[in-house]
């Protein structure tokens, strides 16, 4: 089954943001634009260099009114060791989910059952709760944060701007398409 365009489905969770373990829903992820960021375990190896990117550009999320939530099969109590641990980790000021039972990776399609641990798997969630961008990795594949900042910027730009779409390789104040029959053979 296809995730895009469905609505997130109901979970709450242990996390670990700023220093402090908190609880969140589904419902925290509606009202904003959300990307929900899964990795395969703490204290490895591609994984931190993704939390670390991700991290070095919250800034910019944040500017684009976008929440970030990290999330593996770990516990929030070993997200609190790992940022104690690494210095890449500490940085990160975003919620990282503890998802012990698997239940919110089984949720967005990304779990591999005999490892009990989570593929890279990237979601962008708009307002409404609705999974408007959705990227699936494989292990050995890291992401890169500056990528999905064009994507959640192409995402945003489309949901605002009826009518249009973003082209290949699209940029903020780059030209768009109106999809219409006079363009059909012609791009």
């Amino acid at each position: 089954m296809a995730l895009i365009n469905t609505t997130i489905k109901p979970f709450k969770a242990d996390a670990y943001r700023n220093g402090e373990f908190i609880t969140i829903t589904d419902a925290d992820l509606k009202g904003k634009w959300s990307v929900v960021f899964f990795y395969p375990a703490d204290f490895t190896f591609v994984c931190p260099t993704e939390l670390g990117d991700l991290a070095d550009n919250y800034a910019e999320f944040q500017r684009l009114g976008v929440e970030i939530y990290s999330v593996s099969t770990d516990t929030h109590f070993v997200h609190k060791a790992w940022a104690d641990a690494s210095d890449t980790i500490k940085k990160i000021q975003y919620t990282m989910v503890g998802d012990p039972t698997g239940t919110i990776t089984r949720n967005f399609d990304v779990m591999i059952e005999e490892a009990g641990q989570a593929l890279r798997g990237t979601f962008v969630i708009n307002p409404e709760g609705e999974i408007k961008v959705c990227e699936i990795h494989d292990l050995g594949i890291g992401r890169s944060a500056t990528e999905l900042l064009r994507k959640i910027q192409a995402a945003q730009y489309v949901a605002t701007h009826d009518g249009e779409v973003c082209p290949a390789s699209w940029q903020p104040g780059s030209e768009t398409l109106a999809p219409s029959l006079d363009l059909i053979g012609k791009i």
